[in-house]
């Protein structure tokens, strides 16, 4: 599967290199079909970690919600890119994803008849854990999610 707008970054094996790297990260540019790319690429990823298909399909919900903010939410000029960045460590995996905006994001409360607003109330409900901090470069944030690895 061949993906344009997907440019990979660093890998960090952490064994030989017949393991699948434990720390995977990709670049996608700010378009909305690259919320597709992402859960499919983490889909690809967890796989190659041989992670429980309830993780995996709780990961891949959360990094859609969390890329889709990133795409429609972020005050940036077009061409900055969102990353996301995948570890696993000690029986879990931690899922980031950044941007170039540095406002952090807040809860909203959504009406039953809202079509949109739910995406962090989705990452509270159902992560182990999750949060935002500004990058240490100084430019934008990074929001993240971890969820057990039984």
């Amino acid at each position: 599967m061949h993906f344009k707008d997907a440019l990979p970054m660093a890998t960090h094996p952490t064994s030989p290199c017949s393991t699948p790297p434990a720390d995977v990260e990709w670049r996608l540019t700010r378009h909305p079909r690259n919320v597709g790319r992402a859960r499919r690429l983490l889909r690809d990823q967890a796989g190659r970690w041989l992670l429980a298909d309830d993780v995996t399909e709780t990961a891949v919900l959360l990094v859609s919600e969390l890329v889709t903010n990133a795409c429609r939410h972020t005050r940036v000029p077009a061409d900055r890119y969102t990353a996301v960045r995948c570890l696993l460590r000690g029986g879990s995996i931690r899922v980031e994803v950044s941007d170039a905006d540095p406002e952090l994001p807040r809860q909203r409360l959504a009406s039953t008849d809202d079509e949109c607003g739910r995406g962090l109330a989705l990452v509270e409900a159902l992560a182990k854990d999750w949060g935002a901090h500004p990058r240490p470069s100084g430019i934008g944030k990074t929001v993240w999610f971890e969820l057990a690895c039984p």
